[in-house]
Formats: C-alpha cells, structure tokens, sequence
C-alpha cells in the first residue's frame, strides 16, 4: 500500500477501491455526533451524502495528484462536491501535481495558511511522509487518502481501499460462477497493472486465494500499465497465446477499455470478464449485458468524500455517532463490492467516468 511509482499511472489508486464507499460516505456523513438534515448533492456524491447540522466553520486542504485519468479525476471531484454540501466548511485545494517537489510545496503553503485539516493523497506516499508529519506537528490533522505514508505519525487518519479484498472479490465471483457452469479445469486469465507493485501483488494474491479455494488457478497471467494502449497491447498478446479461455479478472476498469477493444477485434466470446474499480462505463456494459464483461469488483473515489467528511469530523472535535469511542478510528479500510447485472443501479451513481 504503500508502493512508490515513478509512473504518473502507478500507484495512482492504490488503486481501485473496495466497494464499501456507497456505505462509508454515507455512514461518515450521517454518523456524526451533530444531528444529520437532508441535503442535496452533486452527482459525484450521489447516494454518499448526508449533511449534518452546522457546526464551527471549518477550511480544509486538499491536495492529490494531477487528474489525468478517470480515477484520479474522480477523487478530486468527489473531494470537492462533498465539501460543498457543509455550509461550515471552506475548501482550499491546490492544483493537482504529479511533481513530488510540487505537492511538497503545495501542502507546505496548505500548512502555512494554518488550514483546521489537510486531507492528502499523495502521488508518492514516501516521499510525502515528512510533510504529513510537519502539519501533524504544527497541530493541523492529517487525513491521509490512499496511498499510505510511510509513518504513522503523518496522519491521524488513513482511509483508503482494499486491494486484497478486490482479489478474493474477484476470484470468488469467478469461482462461483464456473462452478455452477460445471466446469472443473477451467482456464483463467488475469490481467494486471504494474506486476512489481504492492498493490498489484495484493489484489493478485486475494484473487489466487480465492480461486483455490475452489480448486482453481490462473492460468496465464500478463501485466499491462494502468492505460488503455498497454491494455490492449497485453490483451491481444493474451488472446493469442491461449486460444480458449474461460474467465478473466482485469485489474482496472481505466485500462479495461483497451482490454475489451483486443477482445472485440480479436472476436472472442467464449469467455466472461470481470472488471475492477467501478467506472461508469464498465458498469454500463454490465447492465446492457451485451458482452463479456459481466462484473466488476469496486474501488471508488467516492473515498475522497469520506476523507473530507473525517477531516470536519476531527476538526471540529466530532467523533461518529454510531461509535462508542469520541474519537474517529485511525484507519477505515474500505471493503470492495462485487457489482453484477442484478445490482449494478445501486452503484452506477457512484461509477466514474473512465
């Protein structure tokens, strides 16, 4: 989690999340020790937001890296339309940067405007750590996103998604799925992002571990970049090395389009596809069930609302309503939901644009 690319793309999820933001935004707005009030929301919360009673006026950084994806571009339009709807806080976020120097003088000039919080993904959380840890020490609470720094006393709170849960999300729906069609030596494909990241390597050993609990495995694996001509590249190379396939997990819905171009030029059908991190697009293909694509296995941005709405929790002193504790937790891993024809409108407020 705590991976460190050189790439803009890399860790740039930590990647896709878990499902459970439909329920954490939710649970995080409404569960605060003020009294919740119905609210309108942008599209980008939709179905996440619940705005509580006004309380003491509160400014909140925010910085991530550039949104040159859909991913990213989402987290910072979810971050943004989730402040807007809390009449008591004021958003101060700088422009996105996949410089590490940059968002270091960013966060620093967050950190000299005296903001009441900083929510931070980091585009590398290494290098990041220090400035967290300066802010901490300057009495200004840190809610990191994501990309975990690589000390704890850099946050008071991380909240970010669940990469080995996207595995066993993923290779239990395939498991399931085969073992209803009878089928017992099934061959399986998975395509990856970056294969030497930590992220990467948890979701493809949540997804081995689910398969051999069904007596599966993966048959051919390959790794592309996170984008959609490495997508395709890696695909088509795929395809043709195994000329029958009868599932494939690919690990991000962003590189998925380029995924799902080689499958239809190379027109093959005789296998379904399962998809991770929850784009709109992907979901869309999911519900006109037209195609091989059938699932995808979540890891919204709508992690960023949550964050925004835990950093005016801890700056105005809240906790969460439905806890004992007064304090909010030091860490929220997001579970990862498994989006299928039958409940894919549940989530598509929540889809991305890819």
């Amino acid at each position: 989690m705590s991976e460190n690319p050189a790439q803009p793309l890399i860790d740039r999820r930590r990647l896709l999340f878990g499902a459970g933001a439909l329920g954490a935004g939710a649970a995080l707005a409404a569960c605060t020790s003020n009294s919740p009030a119905e609210s309108a929301t942008t599209a980008a919360a939709a179905a996440t937001t619940s705005a509580a009673a006004a309380g003491t006026p509160v400014t909140i950084g925010f910085s991530a890296p550039a949104a040159d994806h859909g991913w990213i571009a989402a987290i910072t339009t979810n971050a943004k339309s989730q402040a807007a709807t809390f009449g008591d806080v004021t958003l101060e976020a700088v422009e996105g940067s996949n410089d590490v120097n940059q968002q270091i003088s960013q966060v620093q000039t967050l950190i000299d405007k005296k903001v009441d919080a900083l929510v931070i993904l980091p585009f590398d959380g290494n290098a990041l750590t220090e400035i967290g840890i300066t802010a901490m020490e300057a009495g200004i609470p840190v809610i990191n996103l994501d990309r975990i720094f690589a000390s704890p006393r850099g946050s008071r709170t991380w909240i970010g998604g669940d990469n080995y849960g996207m595995g066993v999300a993923a290779g239990r729906y395939i498991g399931e799925q085969l073992k209803a069609k009878g089928v017992s030596n099934p061959v399986i494909g998975e395509i990856q992002g970056i294969a030497n990241l930590q992220l990467t390597q948890e979701r493809s050993k949540g997804f081995a571990d689910a398969l051999g609990t069904f007596g599966f495995k993966v048959s051919r694996q390959v790794s592309a970049e996170f984008t959609v001509e490495s997508g395709q590249k890696v695909t088509a190379d795929l395809l043709q090395a195994a000329p029958k396939l009868d599932a494939v997990w690919n690990h991000d819905d962003d590189q998925g389009i380029g995924v799902l171009a080689a499958i239809d030029q190379a027109g093959r059908k005789e296998f379904f596809m399962v998809g991770g991190a929850g784009s709109r697009n992907a979901m869309d293909l999911i519900k006109a069930d037209s195609g091989v694509l059938k699932c995808t296995v979540t890891y919204p941005p709508t992690m960023a609302s949550s964050a925004i709405n835990l950093a005016r929790l801890v700056a105005q002193g809240n906790g969460m309503g439905d806890l004992v504790e007064n304090e909010i937790p030091a860490s929220i891993t997001l579970a990862s939901a498994t989006v299928t024809k039958e409940n894919v409108d549940k989530y598509l407020p929540l889809g991305f644009a890819s």
